[in-house]
């Protein structure tokens, strides 16, 4: 189906190249890591690339109405990941914004002494930004600034795995999930296949565990591509494996089965984003027509498996390459068809091109109302929902689905009915009860028997949380702020670093 007309674009990042980089198997707390130079060119690449595509006015995918010279921030927003890889992650933002929005001489401003003065090195457009601590429980709502830095310990909408049980007492959820896999038949098997591999790379990985878990494949494509001694001396094919192996690991943990499985956590919450931003996008009284998230690779892995990307291509099954990027274009049908369609392109790595797949089934663009129905359900949509997932002892929540929505409220108010009127028959004949008793009793003369009925009210205990404050209101436990791990947590005495 040709679509003629492009209303906005969402584009899913991944960051570019960085120093060695090592995460725990079962926490996926990482170690520090840094950006690179060719990091920064592979990002700023993307970036060009974008701008040629979508902000050229010659070009057939040119976004229609949005100001291409000069920055808007009422039309670009971008949401940047600063957990785990953070650091690099926003360096990646930057550059690749850069390569979006390059120096422009109309960048000046004319004084009141009419005096022009123009941004540096030929018009440099610096894109503010702001820390945005709220934005999942806000609704994606991104005002003022351009660029907004996510945290998860207040914004779980781009780091949805770490800390998921947020406690170490509560094996449950995704840390289960994690376990599951690594002992499940199809995990032993691979390892055992993997045995021969791990014995040729020992002497490649100076110490490093050697086994499925503890993937090595990223130290060892970091020194293939950065150290010239270790790239001379890497015996063939055996990178190619360890990709291989990392693939099935990440694969494995970062997929579920079930589109709201907690195996998908990283494309729950990833969703909500792009729901929400679609629907922005869509309505004509919103200005937003671009949309970066710029994360790592985790949710790439859970989104080709909830909409079944992954099942057409099973080549995109495990670790985009750096700079990968997913692009989502809301198009506008052509007449009489006026329906807003999607349009969703992949593109691994620098060396490769976008290239459309398909999701859900379809063979060509999927109606935007059509993929709102299909995935909202599953999305996670605030730091609450978040945490009841993460705590669940199940793995897999049936989806309640709209066209259900009716049948169950009926059912809902029928048995609410049927329980009042239970209790109404029990106090009936619990007071009955208590009337025939006493007109049992022995009752001796002159006795006066009054009976008093208690409307007292119910005392209520109050928790103070301000010293002094007598009209504090209780907060109640699981309302209370929730307070990030320590660092010890994310640095254990004993690692079991995979890479």
């Amino acid at each position: 189906m040709l679509l003629s007309k492009v209303l906005g674009v969402i584009v899913i990042a991944r960051n570019g190249d960085r120093s060695s980089y090592y995460q725990d198997p079962y926490s996926y707390a990482g170690s520090s890591t840094e950006t690179t130079a060719l990091g920064e060119a592979e990002s700023f690449q993307l970036g060009s690339l974008l701008r040629s595509t979508y902000l050229d006015s010659s070009s057939p995918s040119f976004i229609n109405g949005i100001r291409s010279d000069l920055v808007d921030n009422n039309e670009v927003k971008a949401r940047v990941k600063t957990g785990v890889e953070g650091s690099v992650v926003f360096d990646s933002s930057i550059a690749l914004l850069q390569g979006l929005f390059p120096p422009n001489k109309n960048n000046k401003i004319q004084l009141a002494n009419d005096t022009t003065v123009v941004a540096p090195l030929g018009g440099y457009q610096y894109v503010p930004g702001t820390w945005c601590a709220s934005c999942f429980v806000a609704s994606m709502r991104f005002d003022g600034d351009l660029v907004e830095t996510v945290e998860p310990g207040n914004d779980r909408s781009l780091e949805s795995w770490t800390d998921c049980p947020v406690s170490e007492d509560i094996a449950r959820a995704f840390a289960r999930h994690t376990r599951e896999f690594y002992g499940s038949q199809e995990f032993k098997d691979k390892a055992k296949d993997a045995q021969s591999f791990f014995k040729a790379a020992k002497d490649f990985v100076f110490g490093r565990p050697t086994t499925l878990e503890n993937a090595i494949f990223d130290f060892m494509n970091t020194q293939l591509v950065h150290n010239k001694t270790y790239a001379h001396r890497l015996p063939p094919t055996l990178i190619e494996q360890a990709r291989h192996f990392a693939n099935f690991h990440e694969d494995g943990v970062f997929s579920d089965k079930h589109i709201n499985g907690v195996g998908n956590i990283a494309g729950r919450t990833l969703l909500h984003t792009i729901i929400t931003s679609l629907e922005r996008i869509a309505f004509n009284g919103d200005p937003l027509q671009f949309l970066l998230v710029q994360t790592t690779y985790q949710p790439f892995i859970s989104f080709f498996h909830q909409t079944g990307i992954a099942d057409e291509h099973p080549e995109y099954k495990g670790i985009p390459n750096f700079s990968s990027a997913i692009v989502i274009e809301l198009r506008r049908g052509n007449p009489p068809d006026l329906r807003d369609f999607l349009r969703i392109k992949f593109k691994n790595g620098t060396f490769d091109h976008f290239r459309d797949v398909h999701v859900f089934g379809h063979h060509s663009d999927i109606p935007l109302t059509e993929f709102i129905y299909r995935a909202e359900n599953a999305a996670i949509t605030s730091n609450k929902q978040w945490r009841e997932v993460c705590t669940s002892s199940e793995s897999f929540v049936p989806l309640s689905l709209p066209g259900n929505t009716n049948v169950q409220a009926a059912f809902t108010g029928a048995f609410a009915f049927i329980s009042l009127l239970a209790l109404f028959m029990l106090a009936k004949f619990v007071k009955r009860s208590r009337a025939r008793a006493r007109e049992a009793r022995l009752r001796l003369p002159g006795d006066e028997v009054s009976e008093v009925v208690n409307y007292g009210a119910i005392s209520r205990e109050r928790e103070e949380w301000c010293a002094g404050d007598t009209t504090a209101t209780a907060i109640a436990q699981s309302d209370r702020p929730y307070v990030a791990a320590a660092a010890a947590q994310y640095y254990p005495e004993h690692q079991r670093w995979f890479v």
